[in-house]
C-alpha cells in the first residue's frame, strides 16, 4: 500500500525539508500552501531526487477546503500514514496596533487551521488505528512576548489542541507531537531582516530546516512503547 505523507505549509524552509525528508523514505508526498503555484518548485525538486508529491492550492482556514484535501488524498492518492501542520503565522503587532482583524486571522490561520487539519487526519487514521500526526510549535507556544499577543495566543491554542488529541487518540494507536521550534530557522527572510544573527550559521547558531525535518522523521518512527509528545528543538548556542 502507498505510503502517504501531507505536509500543510509545505514553504522554502521548514515545510520543503519535512516534505523531501518524508519523500526520500517512499513517501508520496502530499505539498500544500495557499496557492498550487507556490509549491510547484517544491514538487519540481522532489521528483527530480526520484521521490513522487503532489502540490495542491487550499486555504487552511477553510473547513470545506481542508475536508476535500483529506478526502481527494485518500481517494486519490493513497492513505494518509503522516499529517504535518506546518502553517506559521508570526507577525508582530503592538497591543494597541492589533486590530481584531489582525487578531482573527493569525488564530484562523496558527489555531483553527490546526484544530480542521488535526480532525481531518483523526477521522482517517483512527479507523485503521494508526497514524502520525505532528503539529508545529514555536517559542510563543510557551510564553507570551512584547508584540505577539495574537501568534502567542495562537500558538498556545495549538499546543492545547495537540495536547487533548494526543490524549485521546494514543490509545487508539495515533502518535500526536508537538513541536517547539525556539530560535531562528535559516531561511531568507532571517538573513534579509537579522543579518548578524544569520552569521550564526556558520556557528550552526540557527536551525538548520533539513535537521529539523530529520527529527520529524524520527518522531514518526518512534516505537510506541516510547511516544515523544513534545519536542523542544534549539540550537546549541541559544538561551532559554
Amino acid at each position: 500500500m502507498q505510503k502517504t505523507a501531507l505536509v500543510i505549509g509545505a514553504g522554502d524552509a521548514t515545510g520543503g525539508a519535512i516534505a523531501r525528508r518524508f519523500a526520500r523514505e517512499g513517501f508520496h508526498t502530499v505539498c500544500t500552501r495557499r496557492t498550487a503555484d507556490a509549491v510547484a518548485p517544491l514538487v519540481q525538486e522532489i521528483e527530480t531526487a526520484g521521490g513522487r508529491a503532489t502540490g495542491l492550492g487550499v486555504d487552511a482556514r477553510d473547513e470545506d477546503q481542508t475536508t476535500a484535501l483529506f478526502d481527494r488524498i485518500e481517494t486519490e492518492i493513497g492513505p494518509l500514514g503522516v499529517v504535518v501542520f506546518n502553517v506559521g503565522g508570526n507577525v508582530y503587532f503592538p497591543i494597541l496596533d492589533t486590530t481584531s482583524r489582525v487578531y482573527r486571522k493569525v488564530w484562523e490561520m496558527a489555531a483553527f487551521a490546526g484544530f480542521l487539519a488535526g480532525r481531518e487526519a483523526a477521522r482517517h487514521m483512527v479507523p485503521r488505528g494508526e497514524g502520525t500526526i505532528i503539529f508545529t510549535g514555536a517559542t510563543a507556544s510557551l510564553r507570551g512576548g512584547k508584540g505577539f499577543s495574537a501568534f502567542a495566543a495562537a500558538k498556545f491554542a495549538l499546543r492545547a489542541t495537540a495536547q487533548s488529541m494526543a490524549r485521546e487518540l494514543g490509545p487508539l494507536g495515533i502518535h500526536v507531537a508537538h513541536t517547539i521550534i525556539d530560535g531562528a530557522i535559516d531561511t531568507a527572510w532571517i538573513a534579509a531582516n537579522f543579518p548578524e544573527r544569520y552569521k550564526l550559521k556558520a556557528e550552526d547558531g540557527i536551525l538548520d530546516p533539513n535537521a529539523i525535518a530529520e527529527a520529524y522523521w524520527q518522531l514518526h518512527v518512534q516505537h510506541r512503547s516510547a511516544w515523544t509528545q513534545e519536542l523542544d528543538l534549539r540550537p546549541w548556542m541559544e538561551t532559554f
